[in-house]
């Protein structure tokens, strides 16, 4: 396939979507043909987000309703959850990259129980592929709707899932202790989350029962063969960007076979990568890129390792990950557009 791939942007004034117009400016195959954002609909980017001013050839946002999808080859939604499935559902011909949780639980009763009401497109729920790349690279290229996971989940699951694939970890007494930066709670005018209320404090929050446990448990349980039920709680940061899920499991082996483990799982993977021994992972190694590093340590406590894995919450954990499942989608390199290292400090 050669020339442009046009896309449009949906929410593009929000924190994802403003990133992924970010990585799209760089990527040789993209072309940004639509940008909307209801609420900010006859604005510029540059108006909202002053570091697009060098870049005045980007549409101005308008409202979705306006876009003529007929000459759109992809549309990546980053919208509110419950939104996004019910404007996604009335656009036919391109392919969809979707970063709300809408498309993400393959059952519509589990998402009714967590997201408060029915689904509002459930007919689209078997069209759709849980898009955690580096495990869906053989369903995303006939895909018509790539569902990117959550945050929380992209770390917990990179860290985890091929440990439960090869039966390294138990299925039972899974803890999950993630930390995340503002950023990662949305662009909406919220008072937890003013300078004074997150700075210079660490806010648990969804204890219990945060949204994404049940897309962690999903795809856990696929690989474990049986339920996985496990214990999750995140916490609010006082910095942008960034996320970091520290991952206590039971196992019959030692760090050093689990470490084998993702060794061999991630040998070829350009964007995750495993520390070397007694190298903690940190938000600052993957700032700003679409990395995500892992570490494996024994436990003091017999029979239990601890799994660490960071990534940008906003790239590796959102937007990024979004254009490496259009790459696949469209039979591009992995890689494209994507190839931003790390910022540091």
């Amino acid at each position: 396939m050669d020339g442009k791939l046009r896309i449009a942007v949906l929410g593009a004034s929000g924190y994802t979507g403003a990133d992924l117009v970010r990585l799209a400016l760089t990527h040789p195959r993209i072309e940004i043909a639509a940008l909307a954002a209801n609420a900010k609909a006859g604005q510029t980017m540059a108006q909202i987000w002053p570091h697009f001013a060098p870049y005045p050839g980007l549409p101005r946002l308008v409202k979705a309703d306006e876009i003529d999808f007929g000459g759109i080859d992809a549309v990546f939604g980053c919208l509110p959850h419950a939104a996004s499935a019910e404007l996604l559902s009335t656009i036919s011909g391109p392919r969809i990259i979707d970063l709300s949780a809408d498309f993400r639980l393959k059952d519509a009763a589990t998402y009714a129980d967590w997201y408060g009401g029915a689904h509002p497109a459930p007919a689209l729920l078997p069209e759709a592929v849980y898009g955690l790349s580096e495990f869906a690279r053989d369903a995303l290229p006939a895909a018509r709707i790539a569902a990117c996971p959550g945050c929380y989940p992209t770390a917990v699951l990179l860290a985890l899932l091929p440990l439960m694939a090869a039966r390294a970890i138990s299925a039972d007494n899974i803890t999950v202790n993630a930390l995340s930066g503002v950023s990662g709670a949305g662009r909406g005018l919220k008072e937890a989350n003013l300078f004074p209320e997150v700075a210079e404090a660490v806010h648990p929050y969804g204890i219990g029962r945060h949204r994404h446990m049940p897309e962690m448990e999903q795809e856990l349980t696929l690989r474990a063969g049986r339920p996985v039920t496990m214990s999750f709680t995140p916490h609010l940061v006082p910095m942008n960007r960034g996320e970091l899920v520290t991952c206590i499991v039971e196992t019959p082996h030692g760090a050093d076979y689990l470490r084998e483990v993702l060794a061999d799982a991630y040998r070829a993977e350009p964007f995750v990568h495993l520390l070397p021994a007694g190298v903690a992972p940190a938000t600052r190694m993957v700032r700003g890129s679409n990395h995500a590093v892992i570490n494996v340590f024994a436990d003091r406590v017999p029979g239990r390792a601890i799994v660490i894995a960071a990534i940008d919450n906003l790239v590796k954990g959102s937007s990024g990950q979004a254009i490496q499942n259009f790459n696949l989608m469209f039979g591009l390199p992995e890689t494209m557009g994507l190839e931003q290292a790390p910022l540091f400090p």
